[in-house]
């Protein structure tokens, strides 16, 4: 049994589906970090006001509203193919769209700036879409895990790229050319595009424009009957919600417990980064022998109780220490519960309808991030940090008590709501 285990694993991490994650990743994670790393650096460092920095934080909304246009890319079929033709379109946008923040000076070109970074936002969005579409349409459900969890783990590795390499370039060259380099970090994913072959369709895209806006939602709802429709719903709200809340003032925290900006540069994002990506991989390949199902459960319990390290933390105070291993042990267990949670969301899309719903999952379970977040700093404010860890450990447990519906521990077929 161990040994046709360790077959399957060596198998589904040594062949050419993950390879192609690795591409899907860092192309999808690549235009974002320019966006929320390299731009409002390049802002601040040629005299730009914060206060208008900060605004720039809302050409995020697309990534929020991306399930609005996505049945366009279950719909129409380009040339090259319906997933390979649109990644063709937007890639290229964004090769050609990014170096052209380069030309423009901050001071004087301000608006220009804002309205650029809005369209760079949609045409990174856009192709998140069809990214997440093609992924699903080309991985088996036995790779979906592991597939998913290289994905992300490549979409974190590309923000290396812009928060670190072009950083770097910009103390040497001009910033037009470090746009222009950093930029052609997209010719890979472009590259891959070209070469892949396009996911087969069995039953053909949808015919009609109202097809594929109105099926995917009436072909999820009626596929397992509206109450398991809003569990699944409610699931993906909830699943990640605590642990959302709980790092989104993670900063603004280390400070007022006493730490430096040069011990938080050094322990706590290196003991963030490595464990997370870590996590992630080995949540992939421990899901090819627990199923999605347990998966979330285990998974899940790490990424909960994770939670707790940081209420602890608010008790002891300034310690190196237990400052990396607080942020060590929640990143491992994002990492984790992150692979199972993409996993899953895979699973319930259907394929004649992968973009649009993918988009309509994920766009949900982005909403805590987007809105709950906000609500943070009057939450602590009203109960110091101690409790407000606590209240988000108590946010958290709906999602988990949903799995006893959604995904119950011993039924390993395949989730609720699942096609």
């Amino acid at each position: 049994m161990t040994n046709n285990t360790n077959i399957s694993i060596r198998q589904a991490l040594f062949n050419k589906h993950m390879l192609i994650c690795i591409f899907t990743g860092f192309s999808s994670g690549l235009p974002l970090y320019i966006l929320i790393s390299l731009l409002p650096a390049w802002l601040r460092s040629e005299g730009v006001d914060l206060k208008a920095i900060g605004l720039f934080a809302l050409i995020q909304l697309p990534f929020t509203w991306k399930f609005l246009w996505a049945p366009l890319f279950d719909r129409y079929v380009p040339p090259l193919g319906r997933r390979r033709g649109w990644l063709f379109i937007w890639q290229t946008t964004l090769l050609l769209s990014i170096p052209a923040f380069g030309a423009l000076q901050p001071k004087l070109d301000l608006w220009a700036i804002a309205y650029l970074a809005a369209v760079v936002a949609f045409f990174s969005a856009s192709q998140d879409i069809v990214l997440d579409a093609y992924r699903r349409e080309l991985l088996p459900d036995s790779e979906l895990g592991l597939g998913n969890a290289i994905h992300v783990n490549a979409y974190k590795i590309a923000g290396l790229i812009p928060g670190s390499l072009s950083l770097i370039l910009a103390d040497y060259l001009p910033w037009s050319s470090v746009f222009i380099i950093t930029a052609l970090f997209m010719l890979p994913g472009l590259v891959m595009t070209l070469f892949v072959s396009e996911p087969e369709l069995k039953n053909g895209a949808p015919k009609t424009l109202r097809d594929a806006v109105v099926e995917p939602f009436h072909e999820f709802i009626s596929r397992n009957g509206v109450k398991s429709a809003l569990l699944v719903l409610a699931f993906i709200f909830f699943y990640k919600l605590g642990d959302s809340m709980a790092t989104a003032l993670a900063t603004p925290f280390y400070l007022d417990m006493g730490f430096s900006k040069t011990e938080i540069g050094l322990v706590a994002k290196n003991a963030g980064f490595w464990p997370s990506v870590i996590g992630a991989l080995l949540g992939g390949i421990w899901m090819i022998k627990l199923g999605i199902n347990r998966a979330l459960w285990i998974f899940g319990g790490v990424q909960i109780f994770s939670i707790l390290g940081f209420a602890w933390l608010a008790t002891v105070g300034h310690s190196l220490p237990w400052l990396a291993l607080v942020i060590g042990v929640e990143a491992l267990g994002v990492g984790l519960g992150t692979a199972a949670f993409v996993a899953f969301i895979a699973h319930t899309t259907h394929p004649l309808y992968t973009a649009t719903q993918f988009a309509l999952f994920t766009s949900l379970a982005a909403v805590p991030r987007t809105f709950a977040n906000a609500t943070t700093g009057y939450l602590v404010d009203w109960f110091g940090w101690a409790t407000f860890f606590l209240f988000c450990f108590i946010l958290a447990i709906p999602g988990m008590l949903l799995l006893f519906k959604v995904a119950p521990w011993n039924d390993q077929k395949q989730p609720v709501g699942a096609k």
